[in-house]
C-alpha cells in the first residue's frame, strides 16, 4: 500500500488500507485515516490530520507552513475531514498561532486542481471548490456552498450556507447564505435557486428566501431596515433565521 520510493517518516500514522504513492513524502506528526489515497508525488506536512476515505491527487502540499509573515514555526496544525476529494496541485496550509492555531476542513468537500486553502480557513462540509479558488487566510466557507472557477475571497470574509459565486469573483466582503454572487467586486444577483432546488428546500422555503432576498437587496432599505422587515415577515422559519443570524453577525459587512 506504501510505494517503496515514498518517504514516511517514523512518527506518521497510517490507519489501515491508506495508500502513499510513488514518491511521495509523509511528514512527522501526521495521522491519515483508514482507506485514504496519497496520489504520487504528494507533500504531507505536519502536525496534519487527515480523516477517513480521502482522496488526494498528484503534487498537492497538504499542511505546509502557512505564507504569514507572522509565523514563528509555532505548533498549528492542519485538519482534514472524511471523503474530501483534494485533486491535483493543491495548497493547504495550517493555521497560525495569532488566529485559531488551525486550518479546518470538514467531510465530503470537493477540491479541484490548483485551488488554495490559506492559514486559519474554516471549511464545512459539502462544498464544491472549482479550479483555481483562492483563499486567503481567516476564511469561513460554510457548507454546501459552491465557489466558481478563479474565485478570489479577501481575508476574514465568510460566505453563508448554500453561497454561490461565478467564475472570476472577488469576494472581498461577507456573502450571505443562499446567495449568488458574481463579479469583481463580486455583487449579490440573486438566490442560489438551483443549489436550493437541489437540496431539496420545499417550493414554499424557497419563496420565502426569494422574498428576503428581495427585501435585503431590492427595496432600497439600510441593511438593519431590511433585517428588520425579514424578522418581522419570516423571522419564524428555520431557513430565515439563518440568513438573519448571519447577517447580524456579519463581521466584514455585506456584499452589496
Amino acid at each position: 500500500m506504501i510505494h517503496p520510493t515514498a518517504i514516511v517518516h517514523p512518527s506518521a500514522q497510517l490507519a489501515d488500507g491508506v495508500e502513499v504513492g510513488a514518491y511521495s513524502i509523509i511528514g512527522a506528526d501526521v495521522s491519515i485515516g483508514r482507506d485514504t489515497r496519497i496520489g504520487p508525488h504528494v507533500v504531507v506536512d505536519g502536525p496534519t490530520r487527515i480523516g477517513a476515505e480521502n482522496q488526494i491527487y498528484p503534487f498537492a502540499s497538504v499542511g505546509a507552513a502557512p505564507q504569514d509573515k507572522k509565523f514563528n514555526g509555532e505548533p498549528t496544525e492542519l485538519i482534514i475531514g472524511d471523503r474530501n476529494v483534494i485533486r491535483e496541485c493543491c495548497t493547504l496550509n495550517r493555521g497560525t498561532a495569532q488566529d485559531k492555531g488551525k486550518t479546518v476542513v470538514g467531510n465530503d468537500n470537493w477540491i479541484m486542481a490548483y485551488v488554495h486553502i490559506a492559514h486559519d480557513c474554516i471549511i464545512g462540509n459539502n462544498t464544491i471548490f472549482a479550479n483555481n479558488a483562492t483563499l486567503a487566510g481567516h476564511v469561513e466557507i460554510r457548507d454546501w456552498v459552491i465557489l466558481g472557477g478563479f474565485t478570489l475571497v479577501h481575508q476574514f470574509c465568510t460566505l453563508g450556507d448554500h453561497a454561490f459565486t461565478g467564475m472570476g469573483s472577488a469576494i472581498s466582503k461577507d456573502v450571505p447564505p443562499y446567495t449568488m454572487a458574481t463579479g469583481a467586486p463580486a455583487e449579490p444577483r440573486s438566490i442560489n435557486l438551483e443549489g436550493l432546488k437541489r437540496r431539496g428546500f420545499s417550493t414554499e422555503a424557497i419563496h420565502r428566501i426569494k422574498e428576503a432576498h428581495r427585501i435585503l437587496y431590492r427595496h432600497n432599505l439600510t441593511t438593519q431596515e431590511a433585517l428588520a422587515k425579514i424578522d418581522v415577515d419570516y423571522g419564524e422559519f428555520a431557513e430565515i433565521r439563518l440568513l438573519l443570524d448571519f447577517c447580524h453577525n456579519s463581521q466584514r459587512g455585506l456584499i452589496r
